[in-house]
Protein backbone atom coordinates (compact mmCIF):
# COMPACT_ATOMS: atom_id res chain seq x y z
CA UNK A 1 0.00 0.00 0.00
CA UNK A 2 1.34 3.31 -1.43
CA UNK A 3 0.55 6.72 0.87
CA UNK A 4 1.60 8.88 -1.83
CA UNK A 5 2.60 12.39 -1.71
CA UNK A 6 0.31 13.78 -3.72
CA UNK A 7 -2.68 12.17 -1.40
CA UNK A 8 -1.24 12.41 1.84
CA UNK A 9 0.34 15.67 1.12
CA UNK A 10 -3.16 18.31 2.23
CA UNK A 11 -3.55 20.92 -0.23
CA UNK A 12 -4.81 24.42 0.76
CA UNK A 13 -6.46 27.33 -0.31
CA UNK A 14 -4.99 31.34 0.38
CA UNK A 15 -8.64 31.87 1.39
CA UNK A 16 -10.66 31.22 4.60
CA UNK A 17 -13.53 31.73 5.74
CA UNK A 18 -13.89 34.51 8.00
CA UNK A 19 -14.32 34.54 11.76
CA UNK A 20 -17.33 36.81 13.41
CA UNK A 21 -19.10 36.74 9.64
CA UNK A 22 -21.98 39.38 9.54
CA UNK A 23 -23.30 39.16 6.20
CA UNK A 24 -25.72 42.24 6.63
CA UNK A 25 -23.05 43.73 7.70
CA UNK A 26 -20.72 43.17 4.77
CA UNK A 27 -24.15 44.09 2.40
CA UNK A 28 -23.98 47.68 4.28
CA UNK A 29 -20.15 48.31 3.55
CA UNK A 30 -20.82 46.99 -0.36
CA UNK A 31 -23.85 49.28 -0.89
CA UNK A 32 -21.95 51.90 0.84
CA UNK A 33 -18.85 51.47 -1.44
CA UNK A 34 -21.34 51.72 -4.52
CA UNK A 35 -23.55 54.18 -3.57
CA UNK A 36 -23.53 58.33 -4.59
CA UNK A 37 -20.55 59.61 -7.15
CA UNK A 38 -17.74 57.04 -7.79
CA UNK A 39 -17.04 53.60 -6.75
CA UNK A 40 -14.90 52.95 -3.20
CA UNK A 41 -13.19 50.21 -5.31
CA UNK A 42 -11.08 49.23 -1.82
CA UNK A 43 -14.08 48.22 0.52
CA UNK A 44 -14.73 46.00 -1.96
CA UNK A 45 -11.83 44.59 -2.71
CA UNK A 46 -11.26 44.31 1.50
CA UNK A 47 -14.44 42.04 1.42
CA UNK A 48 -14.05 40.08 -1.07
CA UNK A 49 -10.88 39.15 -0.77
CA UNK A 50 -11.34 38.26 3.05
CA UNK A 51 -14.46 35.74 2.48
CA UNK A 52 -15.23 32.60 1.40
CA UNK A 53 -17.75 31.65 -1.39
CA UNK A 54 -20.45 30.13 0.71
CA UNK A 55 -19.92 33.89 2.59
CA UNK A 56 -19.87 35.94 -0.25
CA UNK A 57 -23.11 33.77 -1.17
CA UNK A 58 -24.35 35.02 2.05
CA UNK A 59 -23.68 38.78 1.29
CA UNK A 60 -25.25 37.96 -1.88
CA UNK A 61 -28.57 36.81 -0.02
CA UNK A 62 -28.56 39.93 2.89
CA UNK A 63 -28.26 42.56 0.14
CA UNK A 64 -31.38 41.82 -1.57
CA UNK A 65 -33.04 41.14 1.91
CA UNK A 66 -32.25 44.64 3.07
CA UNK A 67 -32.10 46.58 -0.44
CA UNK A 68 -34.51 45.04 -2.50
CA UNK A 69 -31.74 45.14 -4.90
CA UNK A 70 -29.61 42.49 -6.36
CA UNK A 71 -25.97 42.84 -6.08
CA UNK A 72 -24.37 41.63 -8.97
CA UNK A 73 -26.55 43.77 -11.45
CA UNK A 74 -25.07 46.69 -9.00
CA UNK A 75 -21.51 45.44 -9.42
CA UNK A 76 -21.58 45.27 -12.82
CA UNK A 77 -22.71 49.01 -13.12
CA UNK A 78 -20.32 50.24 -10.88
CA UNK A 79 -17.38 47.83 -12.34
CA UNK A 80 -16.13 47.19 -15.82
CA UNK A 81 -13.22 44.97 -17.94
CA UNK A 82 -11.25 41.99 -16.14
CA UNK A 83 -12.04 44.02 -12.61
CA UNK A 84 -16.03 43.13 -13.10
CA UNK A 85 -15.10 39.23 -14.46
CA UNK A 86 -13.10 38.80 -11.28
CA UNK A 87 -16.08 39.80 -8.58
CA UNK A 88 -18.40 38.74 -10.86
CA UNK A 89 -16.42 34.74 -10.77
CA UNK A 90 -15.88 35.45 -7.03
CA UNK A 91 -19.41 35.88 -6.47
CA UNK A 92 -20.91 32.50 -8.29
CA UNK A 93 -21.46 29.22 -6.49
CA UNK A 94 -17.99 26.99 -8.07
CA UNK A 95 -19.99 24.46 -9.59
CA UNK A 96 -22.18 27.40 -11.54
CA UNK A 97 -18.62 29.03 -12.36
CA UNK A 98 -17.21 25.65 -14.28
CA UNK A 99 -20.50 24.87 -15.78
CA UNK A 100 -20.67 28.65 -16.71
CA UNK A 101 -17.06 28.26 -18.33
CA UNK A 102 -17.85 25.04 -19.86
CA UNK A 103 -20.96 26.89 -21.59
CA UNK A 104 -19.02 29.89 -22.81
CA UNK A 105 -15.78 27.93 -23.93
CA UNK A 106 -18.17 25.79 -26.59
CA UNK A 107 -21.19 29.31 -26.95
CA UNK A 108 -20.91 31.17 -29.89
CA UNK A 109 -18.15 30.68 -33.30
CA UNK A 110 -14.77 28.30 -32.17
CA UNK A 111 -14.38 26.53 -29.19
CA UNK A 112 -11.89 27.15 -26.33
CA UNK A 113 -10.75 23.53 -26.07
CA UNK A 114 -8.16 24.08 -23.50
CA UNK A 115 -10.91 25.38 -20.52
CA UNK A 116 -12.72 22.19 -21.69
CA UNK A 117 -9.59 20.54 -21.15
CA UNK A 118 -8.43 22.30 -17.85
CA UNK A 119 -11.71 22.31 -15.93
CA UNK A 120 -12.83 18.49 -17.11
CA UNK A 121 -9.55 16.57 -16.69
CA UNK A 122 -8.68 18.08 -13.36
CA UNK A 123 -11.95 17.80 -10.84
CA UNK A 124 -12.78 15.34 -8.72
CA UNK A 125 -15.59 12.88 -9.60
CA UNK A 126 -17.90 15.00 -7.47
CA UNK A 127 -16.85 17.81 -8.70
CA UNK A 128 -17.46 16.35 -12.47
CA UNK A 129 -21.11 14.84 -11.62
CA UNK A 130 -21.99 18.33 -9.71
CA UNK A 131 -21.07 20.02 -13.09
CA UNK A 132 -22.72 18.19 -15.23
CA UNK A 133 -25.97 18.62 -13.03
CA UNK A 134 -25.80 22.01 -13.11
CA UNK A 135 -25.47 22.88 -16.75
CA UNK A 136 -28.12 20.95 -17.02
CA UNK A 137 -30.55 23.11 -14.67
CA UNK A 138 -29.49 26.35 -15.32
CA UNK A 139 -28.65 26.22 -19.13
CA UNK A 140 -31.27 23.53 -19.72
CA UNK A 141 -28.50 21.36 -21.80
CA UNK A 142 -26.83 18.44 -21.67
CA UNK A 143 -23.18 18.83 -21.89
CA UNK A 144 -22.66 15.46 -23.75
CA UNK A 145 -24.53 16.92 -26.56
CA UNK A 146 -23.13 19.81 -26.52
CA UNK A 147 -19.22 18.45 -26.37
CA UNK A 148 -20.43 15.70 -29.60
CA UNK A 149 -21.88 18.94 -31.70
CA UNK A 150 -18.69 21.27 -30.87
CA UNK A 151 -15.56 18.72 -30.28
CA UNK A 152 -14.53 15.39 -32.72
CA UNK A 153 -12.53 12.41 -32.72
CA UNK A 154 -10.42 10.77 -30.30
CA UNK A 155 -10.92 14.92 -28.42
CA UNK A 156 -14.70 14.32 -28.22
CA UNK A 157 -14.37 10.54 -26.61
CA UNK A 158 -12.18 11.54 -24.12
CA UNK A 159 -14.15 14.57 -22.68
CA UNK A 160 -17.09 12.52 -22.79
CA UNK A 161 -14.96 9.99 -20.85
CA UNK A 162 -14.07 12.83 -18.17
CA UNK A 163 -18.11 13.56 -17.81
CA UNK A 164 -18.80 10.47 -16.33
CA UNK A 165 -17.53 11.47 -13.22
CA UNK A 166 -16.33 7.51 -12.93
CA UNK A 167 -12.69 7.48 -12.42
CA UNK A 168 -11.74 5.40 -10.03
CA UNK A 169 -10.73 6.82 -6.27
CA UNK A 170 -9.12 4.03 -4.62
CA UNK A 171 -6.56 5.88 -2.96
CA UNK A 172 -4.47 2.49 -2.84
CA UNK A 173 -2.27 1.46 -5.40
CA UNK A 174 -1.68 -1.88 -7.24
CA UNK A 175 1.51 -2.01 -8.38
CA UNK A 176 0.74 -5.35 -10.48
CA UNK A 177 -1.87 -3.60 -12.05
CA UNK A 178 0.28 -0.29 -12.90
CA UNK A 179 3.13 -2.65 -14.42
CA UNK A 180 0.63 -4.12 -16.51
CA UNK A 181 -1.10 -0.63 -17.65
CA UNK A 182 2.32 0.67 -18.70
CA UNK A 183 3.57 -2.55 -20.75
CA UNK A 184 -0.12 -1.70 -22.79
CA UNK A 185 0.29 1.97 -22.72
CA UNK A 186 3.07 1.33 -24.65
CA UNK A 187 2.56 -1.59 -26.87
CA UNK A 188 -0.14 0.61 -27.80
CA UNK A 189 2.07 3.66 -28.87
CA UNK A 190 6.00 3.45 -28.89
CA UNK A 191 5.97 -0.57 -29.45
CA UNK A 192 4.25 -0.53 -32.60
CA UNK A 193 3.56 1.35 -35.82
CA UNK A 194 0.31 3.58 -35.58
CA UNK A 195 -1.09 4.32 -32.06
CA UNK A 196 -3.64 2.32 -30.74
CA UNK A 197 -5.83 5.63 -29.03
CA UNK A 198 -8.50 3.64 -27.55
CA UNK A 199 -6.29 2.01 -25.14
CA UNK A 200 -4.76 5.46 -24.21
CA UNK A 201 -8.57 6.44 -23.29
CA UNK A 202 -9.54 3.82 -21.13
CA UNK A 203 -6.68 3.87 -18.87
CA UNK A 204 -6.37 7.42 -18.31
CA UNK A 205 -9.87 8.03 -17.98
CA UNK A 206 -10.53 5.25 -15.38
CA UNK A 207 -7.45 4.75 -13.26
CA UNK A 208 -7.50 6.60 -9.91
CA UNK A 209 -4.55 9.28 -9.69
CA UNK A 210 -2.94 7.91 -7.02
CA UNK A 211 -2.57 4.58 -9.51
CA UNK A 212 -1.84 6.34 -12.72
CA UNK A 213 1.03 8.23 -10.84
CA UNK A 214 2.60 4.66 -9.90
CA UNK A 215 2.29 3.81 -13.82
CA UNK A 216 3.94 6.89 -15.12
CA UNK A 217 6.73 5.49 -12.80
CA UNK A 218 6.37 2.45 -14.30
CA UNK A 219 6.27 3.53 -18.02
CA UNK A 220 9.35 5.34 -17.94
CA UNK A 221 11.60 1.94 -16.96
CA UNK A 222 9.49 -0.25 -19.52
CA UNK A 223 9.84 2.48 -23.06
CA UNK A 224 13.27 3.99 -21.52
CA UNK A 225 10.91 7.56 -22.08
CA UNK A 226 8.22 9.32 -19.96
CA UNK A 227 4.53 9.04 -20.93
CA UNK A 228 4.10 12.61 -21.29
CA UNK A 229 6.98 12.54 -24.48
CA UNK A 230 5.20 9.71 -25.31
CA UNK A 231 2.11 11.13 -25.67
CA UNK A 232 3.58 13.87 -27.17
CA UNK A 233 5.12 11.71 -30.20
CA UNK A 234 1.90 9.38 -30.43
CA UNK A 235 -0.65 12.18 -30.44
CA UNK A 236 -1.18 15.62 -31.59
CA UNK A 237 -3.47 18.82 -30.83
CA UNK A 238 -6.29 18.84 -28.62
CA UNK A 239 -6.54 14.94 -27.66
CA UNK A 240 -2.39 15.49 -27.07
CA UNK A 241 -3.07 18.44 -24.91
CA UNK A 242 -5.97 16.47 -22.92
CA UNK A 243 -4.22 13.04 -22.39
CA UNK A 244 -0.60 15.46 -21.03
CA UNK A 245 -2.92 17.35 -18.47
CA UNK A 246 -4.53 13.99 -17.07
CA UNK A 247 -1.14 13.17 -16.50
CA UNK A 248 -0.20 16.15 -15.31
CA UNK A 249 -2.78 16.26 -12.88
CA UNK A 250 -1.71 12.63 -11.90
CA UNK A 251 1.71 13.54 -10.83
CA UNK A 252 1.32 16.74 -9.44
CA UNK A 253 -2.14 18.79 -9.86
CA UNK A 254 -0.85 22.11 -8.59
CA UNK A 255 1.98 22.32 -10.81
CA UNK A 256 -0.56 21.56 -13.84
CA UNK A 257 -2.25 24.80 -12.73
CA UNK A 258 0.79 26.71 -12.05
CA UNK A 259 1.99 26.23 -15.76
CA UNK A 260 -1.27 27.15 -17.10
CA UNK A 261 -1.07 30.33 -14.64
CA UNK A 262 2.37 31.20 -16.49
CA UNK A 263 1.58 31.15 -20.03
CA UNK A 264 -1.40 33.15 -19.31
CA UNK A 265 0.61 35.89 -18.55
CA UNK A 266 4.24 35.07 -20.35
CA UNK A 267 4.64 36.79 -23.51
CA UNK A 268 2.93 39.88 -25.50
CA UNK A 269 -0.86 40.22 -23.92
CA UNK A 270 -2.19 38.31 -20.98
CA UNK A 271 -5.30 35.62 -21.19
CA UNK A 272 -6.98 37.01 -18.22
CA UNK A 273 -9.69 35.05 -18.59
CA UNK A 274 -7.55 31.85 -17.63
CA UNK A 275 -5.58 33.83 -15.08
CA UNK A 276 -9.14 34.83 -13.52
CA UNK A 277 -10.28 31.42 -13.86
CA UNK A 278 -7.79 29.57 -12.28
CA UNK A 279 -7.03 31.99 -9.47
CA UNK A 280 -10.79 32.35 -8.28
CA UNK A 281 -11.55 28.23 -8.79
CA UNK A 282 -8.22 27.32 -6.80
CA UNK A 283 -8.37 29.81 -4.07
CA UNK A 284 -10.27 27.55 -1.48
CA UNK A 285 -8.81 24.40 -2.55
CA UNK A 286 -4.76 23.88 -3.26
CA UNK A 287 -3.92 28.01 -4.18
CA UNK A 288 -1.28 28.03 -1.69
CA UNK A 289 0.72 24.76 -3.78
CA UNK A 290 0.23 26.08 -6.76
CA UNK A 291 2.29 29.03 -5.36
CA UNK A 292 4.61 26.97 -4.43
CA UNK A 293 5.40 25.08 -7.64
CA UNK A 294 5.43 28.27 -9.22
CA UNK A 295 7.85 29.62 -7.87
CA UNK A 296 9.80 26.59 -8.07
CA UNK A 297 9.51 26.03 -11.27
CA UNK A 298 10.03 29.74 -12.80
CA UNK A 299 11.90 31.12 -10.12
CA UNK A 300 9.83 34.02 -9.66
CA UNK A 301 6.59 34.36 -7.41
CA UNK A 302 2.69 34.45 -8.79
CA UNK A 303 2.57 37.75 -7.04
CA UNK A 304 5.55 39.19 -8.59
CA UNK A 305 4.38 38.21 -11.60
CA UNK A 306 0.80 38.82 -11.37
CA UNK A 307 2.05 42.74 -10.13
CA UNK A 308 4.03 42.98 -13.91
CA UNK A 309 1.37 41.65 -15.90
CA UNK A 310 -1.79 43.48 -14.52
CA UNK A 311 -2.81 46.77 -13.13
CA UNK A 312 -5.26 49.07 -11.25
CA UNK A 313 -8.52 47.41 -8.85
CA UNK A 314 -8.22 44.38 -10.79
CA UNK A 315 -4.18 43.60 -10.11
CA UNK A 316 -5.01 44.60 -5.93
CA UNK A 317 -7.67 41.85 -5.73
CA UNK A 318 -5.89 39.53 -7.83
CA UNK A 319 -2.85 39.88 -5.37
CA UNK A 320 -5.40 40.25 -2.26
CA UNK A 321 -6.61 36.56 -3.25
CA UNK A 322 -3.24 35.15 -3.89
CA UNK A 323 -1.41 36.53 -1.04
CA UNK A 324 2.42 37.24 -0.76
Amino acid sequence: LCTCPSMTQSTQGTIRAAPNFDAGRDAEILRKAMKGFGTDEQAIINVVSNRSSDQRLKIKAAFKTMYGKDLIKDLKSELSGNMEELILALFMPPTYYDAWSLRHAMKGAGTQERVLIEILCTRTNQEIRDIVRTYKTEFGRDIEQDIRADTSGHFERLLISMCQGNRDENQSVNYQKAQEDAQRLYQAGEGKLGTDESCFNMILATRSFPQLKATVETYSKVANRDLLSSIGREFSGNVENGLKAIVQCALNRPAFFAERLYYSMKGAGTDDSTLVRIIVTRSEIDLVQIKQMFTQMYQKTLATMISSDTSGDYRKLLLAIVGQ
